[in-house]
């Protein structure tokens, strides 16, 4: 038995980065070896073991073969004669087929460190384009490295072109996919994760509707931008310099699908692009949180750039919308994701009012106590009726003291 180091944490290491996760390759084992030896099977579809103390990921060395569409359609072999060097040339790029031995030693037989050093990501051998998951995952690469130089290798590129071009990507399962989506962008570059994609055709197929965004002019606006689509990178880049989470992310990526559909911005813009969106949720049966915070800001992103300027009613029926009584982070994420909106090309460094004022009526509303309103005997629907008067009251007498113009009934 041989026990190697493998994959991101020989490539981090390398790279100088912090090590988060480190797998091991065990060859010249069986799994009948690895469990005598106290290690706890994991693997569905192949040998995956957990070490008895560390808990750490030891898999045995294996070699796969294409056997249907998608990816899982693959048979896996694992053996006591598989080879270290044949394990290694299944991964999907050369800067993740590296291995080190338990003496530190490096094993790089398909010129990783080289491509480290080149800050390309290249793939290991043609089975990468028996994987159409691997145009995902090397998107997503992209959009961690992106800010220390590297770039998809020109040959990758044209394999992941291939894998675009093929309809293998539709054999994804949404999980899957969700699954490299959501961590890329959570990337330092996210923008970078979506540009890729669509130089290799891969964004049309997996998200029509934002590739749609690129042949999208923009609207009249003080800044001159060339599409949609470039504002949408440019806004993700934003989201990854604040430390976005997850839902605003996402909400900042679908919140202008609408604009492909009628030929203005605004509330006809946001409401329109609301079937897009339930769409693309549905694709990759996205979580409920990202779900509903996408729709929301697609339909409301408008209204919340125009608040300072809305009618008491409007701005109120806003704040109702969000339910912030009960789900206040919701809209402090709406927030969010309308001030990365505003902070387009250009418009990176400039101040976004609205957010504060946006919480100064949120807060406004929830400081209108119900005790006083029971004690006036109201109850049941008429009690629910004050507290909305009173909730509506409140923030016209916000509106007020801000001296806001759109302060009409």
């Amino acid at each position: 038995m041989q026990i190697y180091k493998v994959g991101g944490a020989v490539r981090d290491r390398l790279l100088g980065r912090p090590v988060t996760e480190v797998d091991w390759v065990v060859v010249g084992s069986s799994a009948e070896e690895m469990q005598a030896n106290g290690y706890r099977p994991v693997g569905a579809d192949f040998p995956v073991f957990l070490h008895p103390a560390s808990g750490e990921e030891y898999a045995l060395a294996r070699t796969e073969r294409k056997s249907g569409r998608g990816y899982g359609g693959f048979t896996f072999y694992a053996s006591p004669d598989v080879t270290l060097e044949e394990d290694l040339i299944r991964r999907d790029l050369t800067i993740n087929a590296m291995a080190e031995d338990e003496q530190g030693n490096l094993i790089d037989p398909y010129g990783g460190q080289a491509d480290l050093a080149a800050r390309q990501l290249r793939h290991v051998s043609p089975a990468f384009a028996e994987d159409p998951l691997r145009v995902l995952r090397v998107a997503r690469f992209a959009a961690r490295y992106a800010e220390l130089g590297f770039n998809v290798a020109p040959e990758t590129q044209a394999l992941m072109r291939q894998l675009a071009e093929s309809g293998e990507l539709q054999a994804l399962t949404a999980e899957r996919s969700w699954k490299e989506i959501s961590r890329a962008l959570m990337e330092p570059r996210p923008d970078v994760f979506v540009q890729v994609l669509r130089e290799c055709g891969a964004l049309s197929e997996l998200f029509p509707e934002i590739d749609r965004l690129f042949n999208r002019r923009q609207a009249q606006t003080s800044t001159p931008e060339p599409a949609t689509g470039e504002h949408a990178l440019a806004v993700m880049r934003q989201c990854a310099v604040h430390g976005q989470p997850l839902t605003v992310r996402w909400a900042c990526l679908l919140q202008h699908l609408g604009g492909t559909v009628v030929p203005m911005q605004g509330a006809e813009s946001g409401k329109a692009g609301l079937p897009l969106i339930k769409t693309v949720n549905t694709r990759f049966k996205v979580p409920r949180d990202c779900h509903e915070l996408a729709m929301l800001t697609g339909e409301f992103h408008a209204q919340a750039h125009g608040a300072m300027t809305l009618p008491a009613p409007q701005l109120f029926e806003l704040l109702q919308h969000f339910d912030i009584y009960r789900r206040p982070e919701r809209f402090e994420q709406f927030i969010a994701a309308c001030e990365m909106d505003a902070k387009g090309p250009g418009m990176e460094v400039h101040d976004y009012p609205q957010a504060d004022y946006l919480r100064g009526a949120a807060e406004a509303a929830r400081a209108v106590p119900v005790k006083p309103l029971i004690e006036q005997g109201y109850k049941g629907a008429e009690l629910g009726e004050a507290l909305k008067r009173g909730r509506l009251n409140a923030v016209q007498a916000y509106q007020r003291q801000n001296q806001n113009p759109g302060t009409s009934d």
